[in-house]
């Protein structure tokens, strides 16, 4: 008989990237930072001072709290006119853990599990990881790089689950509500539990992004302080999950991850009523984003997702290379300017994209752009 074989998990390609950027900075080069789909500014002010005060005042420990999760309730009350339970949270170590917990808690191993292609890399690295089987959707510039109702009912046979991200990473792209709408329809009629992705929602440049929950009260939804709320470091997110689901997604959160980090749970409370300073980041990547579509077409690259949300573009630059990676790397070590190869986010077609991520001070996107346009220039002659 032979030995079962070790699950499949490629590379993040775009931690080659940062390691080589951090490299050249240790040379003393000048490296602005797009690879990563993290903001550049720190967790709100009033968060900041809880923490230091929870910090002299508090031994902490294992805990979840409850004011929080009484806090998150109301969040989707006064953002979805969804009523959930504060029971229904479970706080997390980011969404990562979030993602691992409720796909171990859910499914089997070889159950199928849809998602869009492109999409973010460790979905189809985490559904390996746990022996599940990946359907990637090829989803292209037709259907605005994202899932459709019609390309989930073509399946055959039917998923057991399908990841939903709205607005997505890579692209950016947000689905309209009639399609999510059809989408939880489609998926109740052929039994395909859907996990909704929302990490990216307060960034949208097109309206607010819809919950999925909005469509199906059994959807469980994955969240993060890390985006929005600008809390990278502090690792916390949440799951929520339907009141019949909660005893076995608690079971296996309290085993394989314990509990979310106390002291970010205390800033977590306070971050949610710090929106001014937040939306000052949300006008920051607004302007960003007007700044990179007024002057990518200009460098050649013309081809991009709509980026209704998020803080990415993804451009096409299959007139210029046949190897994302290789590009990127040059990119950075000729202009200092790291970004992010499509290939860890479509391992088909993404060798002909890229990936910057626009979560940076407007100065930055501003000498980013500066750097690039002669160079982009001298490739796309070169190209010719």
């Amino acid at each position: 008989m032979s030995a079962p074989s070790l699950s499949k998990v490629d590379t993040f390609n775009a931690l080659a990237i940062s390691r080589l950027a951090h490299d050249l900075k240790g040379q003393g080069r000048s490296v602005i930072h797009m690879e990563f789909g993290q903001p550049s500014t720190g967790a709100p002010r009033g968060a900041i001072e809880r923490a230091h005060r929870v910090l002299d005042a508090d031994p902490m420990g294992y805990w979840e709290s409850t004011a929080l999760k009484v806090r998150l309730a109301r969040h989707y009350l006064d953002s979805y006119g969804v009523t959930v339970e504060p029971e229904q949270f479970i706080l997390t170590c980011g969404a990562s853990p979030a993602l691992t917990l409720i796909l171990s808690a859910t499914f089997c191993a070889g159950d199928r599990i849809a998602l869009a292609r492109p999409g973010y890399v460790a979905y189809r690295n985490t559904l390996r990881a746990l022996h599940l089987t990946p359907v990637e959707i090829p989803c292209g510039a037709e259907s605005r790089f994202q899932l459709t109702a019609a390309s989930l009912a073509a399946l055959d046979p039917a998923p057991q689950g399908v990841i939903v991200a709205s607005p997505a990473n890579p692209t950016g792209t947000i689905i309209v509500p009639s399609e999510l709408e059809a989408i939880a329809r489609v998926c109740r009629e052929r039994n395909t539990t859907i996990i909704s992705d929302e990490i990216y929602h307060g960034l949208s440049y097109v309206g607010p992004a819809r919950s999925m929950l909005e469509f199906e009260p059994n959807a469980r939804i994955v969240n993060s302080f890390s985006k929005y709320f600008s809390m990278v470091g502090w690792r916390l997110g949440w799951l929520l999950v339907p009141k019949e689901h909660l005893p076995r997604a608690r079971a296996f959160m309290s085993n394989l991850f314990l509990t979310a980090p106390s002291l970010s749970q205390h800033a977590g409370l306070v971050a949610l009523d710090c929106r001014e300073e937040l939306e000052g980041h949300v006008a920051t990547y607004t302007r960003n984003r007007e700044l990179l579509l007024e002057a990518l077409p200009k460098l050649g690259l013309t081809q991009i997702a709509p980026p209704d949300g998020a803080f990415y573009i993804y451009a096409n630059i299959a007139h210029l290379t046949d190897s994302s990676l290789d590009l990127c790397q040059s990119l950075l070590r000729d202009t200092g300017v790291a970004t992010a190869p499509g290939i860890d986010f479509d391992p088909v077609d993404g060798h002909h994209y890229l990936r910057m991520s626009f979560a940076v001070s407007t100065a930055e996107v501003q000498e980013a752009i500066a750097r690039m346009t002669p160079w982009f220039a001298a490739r796309q002659s070169n190209a010719e």
